[in-house]
């Protein structure tokens, strides 16, 4: 295997895990900013207050967007593999 082979496969395999990741991580951060500004206005300073809202919204993203993420996944795997003998 050539080495500009394999740091276009690399390169490949971070860009489809930032897409696949990227739903779950803006919902969380935007989940925990939401929850951070309401814990500075109350002046509540709870830890589990802001875990388990992070927690239900990441659950949610995975109910809904999981399916697309792992759709997005097999296809990756699945053309990585069909093309192994392209690659020797």
């Amino acid at each position: 295997m050539r080495s500009d082979l394999a740091a276009q496969l690399f390169g490949e395999l971070l860009v489809n895990a930032a897409i696949i990741a990227a739903p779950l991580l803006i919902c969380t951060l935007l989940v925990g900013l939401v929850v951070s500004v309401l814990q500075v206005v109350t002046q509540i300073q709870e830890t589990s207050l802001t875990f388990i809202p992070k927690l239900i919204a990441a659950v949610l993203v995975l109910i809904v967007a999981g399916p697309w993420m792992l759709k997005r996944l097999a296809e990756y795997a699945t053309r990585l593999i069909a093309n192994i003998p392209n690659y020797l």
